[in-house]
């Protein structure tokens, strides 16, 4: 029970206090470095709603308490993304030293909107920007803020793209026959999302199928043609760069230059792969970035920041600034001729936290050589799981591995063969509810936790390695977790 909240408040403001929050996340560390037990949880829905089926307490408990809860009823049962079998979704096993900036971030409660409101964070945002920016290849107008993630980050630029085609949106609305997007059939369901959201219209998004899991450009132009000759503005072309299926990376020097040709805005979702820029290796399909006029880039995925640290960046600043133009006097006290150094002006949050911190400090820590080497380790380790395949008969790649995700498929025991990269196999639907079946069974047994995916219509199991801890030991046990399920599944 407490008797006097203000002297609580500064009890849990000491070092004693601050030293068991650690404790328990340096545990969390610990329990999952040798790569034992639980991935995930074995629990269902209602089990796990039903331990927190409880009325808010009417009165305080100690911090120890609570915290042993913490570990018993949440971690336990949590997405261990540090535990080395995990090989999952894009979320990462944050870099240590941006979890405990996490804390100060949070003690800081900067607001972002605002440089009054966050000097210092203010100018290290912006020092970041450029710094990016220029990896990019854009020049000196370059703009852009951090965002909550890629979903921000592509709505953000697709704001901006149709503020440049359609001016007057803002105050007068699209009109009757709005501009179009175009993109790749592999794109986020984010792009997609964006048009719908900007009052587009969903039906004013056009796919293009690809080739070898990228965009085909062929494609590409002959769509371009046909809308220019049908009347239709093409608002922006969306690419990817790290397509979140396949990891793969569109053509950019091609469709960057059907696009420059063409005077249409070419956004590239570099939301997962952009960090390639890092790298000793980077893909030569970035060298296209320097075509874009848009580019979201998600620090907390390759660059292994902890949730949340998106970014969007813009060639021309004024793009970001022209996307959200409105009066606010009470927050924006710069006059027009003056380049403002809030960012509110440029970003869809008002409140937004100083996460630039701990994408500051990784880069203090680590330096661009660092982050570039974990980058090539994760798509090293990805590599190894292909290479593993290649070796086995029970498996098949679906693709090269550009990045850190592979798409793989078991092949059915019984009549198995493999003729270069298409599957020749017995029931053919059989193997896809073979697939379908195998990774739920393998995630709910706990020594590992995948992801899958549909590629050409057919089920896939699909892997993204975003722990630095995976190694090929893992990789190894991952395929033979794998196979010894689906060999449950064949003989029941």
């Amino acid at each position: 029970m407490i008797d006097d909240i203000l002297a609580e408040l500064e009890a849990d403001a000491s070092l004693e206090v601050g030293k068991q929050f650690a404790a328990v996340t340096a545990r969390y560390f610990e329990s999952t470095r040798a790569g034992k037990g639980q991935v995930s949880t074995p629990r269902s829905v209602e089990e796990l709603a039903q331990r927190f089926a409880e009325e808010f307490p009417r009165e305080g408990r100690p911090v120890a308490e609570i915290l042993a809860r913490l570990e018993g009823d949440v971690i336990a049962d949590a997405n261990k993304y540090y535990h080395p079998m995990y090989m999952g979704h894009q979320t990462s096993a944050p870099l240590p030293v941006g979890v405990w900036m996490e804390s100060v971030i949070g003690a800081l409660n900067q607001s972002l909107a605002v440089w009054e409101m966050s000097p210092t964070a203010t100018m290290i945002e912006h020092q970041i920007v450029a710094g990016l920016a220029k990896l990019a290849g854009y020049g000196a107008g370059a703009g852009g803020t951090l965002t909550s993630g890629g979903t921000e980050a592509n709505f953000t630029a697709m704001l901006a793209a149709r503020n440049a085609a359609v001016p007057n949106a803002w105050e007068d609305g699209l009109g009757a026959d709005p501009p179009v997007v175009v993109y790749g059939e592999h794109a986020h369901y984010a792009v997609t999302r964006a048009i719908g959201q900007l009052g587009m219209g969903r039906r004013r998004g056009i796919p293009i199928p690809s080739r070898d899991y990228r965009i085909d450009v062929d494609l590409l132009t002959a769509a371009l043609d046909r809308l220019r000759n049908e009347g239709k503005q093409v608002m922006a072309v969306v690419a990817s760069a790290g397509t979140t299926a396949t990891g793969s990376f569109d053509d950019l020097e091609a469709v960057g230059t059907l696009c420059e040709e063409r005077g249409i805005w070419l956004h590239v979702d570099g939301a997962h792969g952009a960090s390639a820029l890092l790298s000793s290796k980077p893909p030569r399909a970035l060298n296209g970035l320097r075509y874009s006029r848009s580019l979201a880039w998600d620090p907390h995925k390759m660059m292994l920041l902890p949730l949340a640290a998106g970014m969007v960046l813009t060639r021309d600043e004024g793009d970001l600034e022209r996307a959200f133009a409105q009066q606010a006097p009470y927050l924006f006290h710069a006059g027009k001729s003056t380049r403002i150094i809030d960012q509110g002006i440029r970003s869809f949050q008002c409140s937004r936290r100083a996460d630039v911190l701990k994408l500051w400090f990784v880069m203090q820590r680590f330096g661009t050589k660092g982050l570039g080497q974990l980058y090539d380790h994760l798509c090293n380790t990805a590599r190894l799981l292909h290479d593993a395949i290649e070796e086995r008969g029970d498996f098949e790649n679906l693709h090269e591995p550009e990045s850190n995700i592979l798409c793989f498929r078991y092949l059915a025991a019984k009549g198995r063969k493999k003729a270069g990269s298409a599957m020749i196999s017995g029931d053919v639907e059989q193997i896809d509810a073979l697939n379908r079946e195998l990774r739920p069974r393998y995630n709910r047994e706990g020594t590992g936790w995948i992801t899958a995916t549909v590629l050409g219509g057919r089920p896939v199991l699909r892997v993204t390695m975003m722990n630095p801890r995976t190694g090929a030991e893992h990789v190894k046990a991952l395929l033979d977790g794998l196979a010894a399920r689906a060999k449950e599944i064949e003989s029941a």
